[in-house]
Order: structure tokens, then C-alpha cells, then sequence
């Protein structure tokens, strides 16, 4: 757009100089991707908890002594399928804010590490023992979904590049 008119300029709007306009950023997918940073940032938190004394301790504060024991028995695979899980959407969603086609693929791990720890939490017998974790996680894998969703749209419409 030039300074005086809002008409675009001749290199926007002229096909025939090799560049064209560049595709508007749509609300929807602008909305997802915040709200996917915002959302993985605070998974990132709660990643953290666990690598920390204090954070530590105030898990261990809301469970008791036979939870508590199960939590911090798990094999270190879990937490490395939470680390997949939060990092890929956090880089998803930086990927997707910033309209790059990979951001399906690492989403796409993203959801792979939260199928993992779902598995994981079933076979070590983390839902029978805390149920409100059933619901938490679920609620995660679903986010997870609708981000890798989001990813696939917005590549399907030509946004991604």
C-alpha cells in the first residue's frame, strides 16, 4: 500500500514481476497459534515441576504417600514422552504462528509423545490410582489434536509455507 492511497503497490498487485501478494494471516489461525503458545508454555511449567525440589514437593503435597510413590517410580520414558508431547507444540506452535509447513510434522510427534504417555499412564497403572489424571490428559491429547488439526487446515488452504 502506498503512503497516500490504500491501493496496493505495483509490486503486490502485479503478477507478472515473479512476486505475489502475500496471504492474509487469518484470525482463526493467528487465535490458534497464540492460544497453542500460551497453552504449551504453561505445559511447559508443569514439565518443570517435576525437575525441581520445590516443584517436587508440591506434587508430592497433593498426593498421598502410595500416590506419591507411584509418580516418582516411573520410568524415565514418561518423561521423555511428556518432553515430545510439550516441546513439539510449543515448536508447533511457533511453527504455526510463524505459517511454516512443518509445523504439521512436529505437531504430529507432539500428539505421538501424548499417545506414549497415555499408554504409559494406563500400563503403570497412573489412572487407577489418581482418576483425576484420566481427565487431565485426555484433555491434553484433545488439545494436542485440534492443534495438529489446525496445522492440517491451514496447510490444506494454502496458508503454510
Amino acid at each position: 500500500m502506498t503512503p497516500t492511497t490504500l491501493a496496493p503497490t505495483p509490486a503486490a498487485a502485479d503478477p507478472s514481476n515473479g512476486r505475489s501478494a502475500p496471504t492474509p494471516f487469518p484470525a482463526w489461525l493467528r487465535a490458534t497459534a497464540v492460544a497453542g503458545l500460551a497453552w504449551n508454555l504453561y505445559g511447559l511449567y508443569q514439565f518443570s515441576l517435576a525437575f525441581t525440589s520445590a516443584g517436587r514437593a508440591a506434587i508430592a503435597a497433593g498426593l498421598t504417600p502410595e500416590q506419591a510413590q507411584l509418580y516418582f517410580g516411573l520410568p524415565g520414558w514418561i518423561s521423555g514422552a511428556f518432553a515430545v508431547g510439550v516441546f513439539g507444540g510449543l515448536l508447533g506452535s511457533a511453527a504455526l504462528w510463524g505459517r511454516r509447513r512443518w509445523a504439521l510434522p512436529v505437531f504430529g510427534m507432539s500428539v505421538a509423545g501424548y499417545a506414549l504417555l497415555f499408554a504409559g499412564d494406563v500400563y503403570h497403572g497412573v489412572f487407577a490410582a489418581m482418576p483425576q489424571q484420566l481427565v487431565i490428559l485426555a484433555f491434553v491429547v484433545a488439545v494436542a489434536g485440534a492443534l495438529l488439526v489446525a496445522a492440517w487446515q491451514a496447510g490444506r488452504r494454502g496458508l503454510l509455507r
